[in-house]
């Protein structure tokens, strides 16, 4: 059972909140410029709109990518984009807990907001260590005598051990945020779901899918396991299946194959649960032709699953009453390939059951089919999905557990 404090459990009028969210966005690496809010929009919408109506004054940390990555900026258009969402003073502060930013905390009024500046622009914000480790670190010895509560709303970074994500809990009377504590009880709905459950996973990340494909059958979680995307070539390969040499030499490039004995393992385990593609597409000088699996091998590569393998998934689906969906079934972003993708996902957003969704590639596979507002829950987590859906214990959840009752 899981036991933390939320937003109920405190009075915020007043008094100085410091919030962990997680801006991070999609940037264009050459424009630099945020091409999807998703996440901005989901804290504003919850967390951030409450504080603001009941008179907080909000200190919002958060990160855009990591230095030297592409998408690695500063979060003054984030600031502009939260400006656009809550009716109320926003400011951006281009310091972190420097003087600058301590002073901008000092002079906060009731119902404003600031945004300090990238927290991954500081060295030691990725640098692993306890709680209490963490709570010693000069962001935490700055900032935390500035507040009087921490919220934690960013589940999507829980399974970092980060400074800013469990740093502050052992000096701070501290919270889970609306999406936290949504993101919470969601997986916790599903470690006891309601029957059929069924697991849709494809993607790119193979190894991770299979982590969770164990985790699901062997705990008896899941009823049904639907594949697509590579995992879903993996597992065919597994199954004494030969794909060709193009799509064998591209799984061997991504040193993918070493897991082929472990899907074997859960293959001879849970026989019946496990559904593979029965008909495949392939992409035929860019154009898409379908054929079973029994006329594979191919040297065109596999880019979706074939509409007899939709038809048998839909069934399925259909007889469900939870079901949890991470990553496309193919190459989605292709419209002669998005075929499968669009029409499980379509499925899924029109069931009237418990349907939870997360991963990157499956957001914005669900936003460009316009199924935002239909999926049941969407998660705004990748890793930290990923690693909860593995039955791991996150950090950030487990530093919210154990936070301290009273500032120190």
């Amino acid at each position: 059972m899981v036991h933390f404090k939320t937003l109920d459990d405190f009075n915020v009028k007043s008094k100085t909140v410091i919030v962990r969210v997680d801006f991070n966005s999609e940037v264009d690496p050459q424009t630099k410029q945020v091409t999807n809010a998703i996440r901005i929009c989901a804290h504003a919408r919850h967390t951030l709109k409450e504080l603001v109506e009941k008179g907080a004054k909000t200190v919002i940390i958060s990160h855009q990518g990591r230095k030297g990555d592409p998408e690695y900026t500063n979060l003054k258009q984030h600031t502009d984009i939260l400006k656009q969402l809550i009716p109320c003073p926003v400011k951006y502060v281009d310091d972190l807990f420097g003087e600058k930013a301590q002073n901008e905390i000092k002079q906060l009024k009731d119902g404003e907001i600031i945004v300090l500046e990238n927290v991954r622009g500081w060295s030691e914000e990725t640098k692993k260590g306890t709680p209490e480790q963490q709570s010693k670190t000069a962001l935490i010895q700055n900032l935390a005598p500035l507040a009087d509560i921490f919220v934690n709303d960013a589940f999507s970074v829980a399974h970092r051990d980060n400074v800013s994500v469990v740093g502050f809990t052992p000096v701070l009377p501290s919270a889970a945020g609306r999406i936290m504590e949504r993101e919470i009880n969601q997986l916790k709905a599903l470690e006891d779901p309601h029957r059929p459950c069924v697991y849709v996973l494809g993607g790119a990340k193979a190894d991770d899918s299979l982590e969770i494909s164990k985790y699901i059958l062997n705990n008896s979680i899941a009823d049904n396991l639907l594949l697509g995307g590579i995992i879903a070539q993996l597992f065919m390969t597994a199954k004494g299946l030969s794909l060709g040499k193009g799509t064998m030499d591209f799984l061997a490039k991504q040193d993918l194959l070493h897991l082929i004995p472990g899907i074997q393992e859960l293959l001879l385990k849970h026989p019946d649960k496990i559904m593979i593609p029965v008909d495949v597409a392939l992409n035929v000088n860019s154009k898409r032709t379908e054929i079973p699996v029994t006329n594979l091998p191919s040297e065109s590569p596999i880019f979706d699953i074939g509409t007899k393998t939709v038809e048998k998934y839909v069934n399925i689906l259909s007889m469900a009453r939870s079901i949890v969906v991470s990553g496309p079934l193919g190459v989605y972003e292709n419209t002669n390939f998005c075929y499968g993708t669009k029409t499980i996902f379509e499925t899924i957003a029109n069931s009237n059951v418990l349907s939870l969704a997360g991963g990157g590639n499956t957001i914005a596979a669900i936003d460009k089919y316009g199924l935002t507002d239909k999926i049941r829950y969407i998660s705004t987590a990748g890793g930290a999905l990923v690693e909860a859906l593995m039955g791991k214990k996150l950090p950030g959840v487990i530093a919210l557990e154990t936070a301290t009752d009273t500032k120190t």
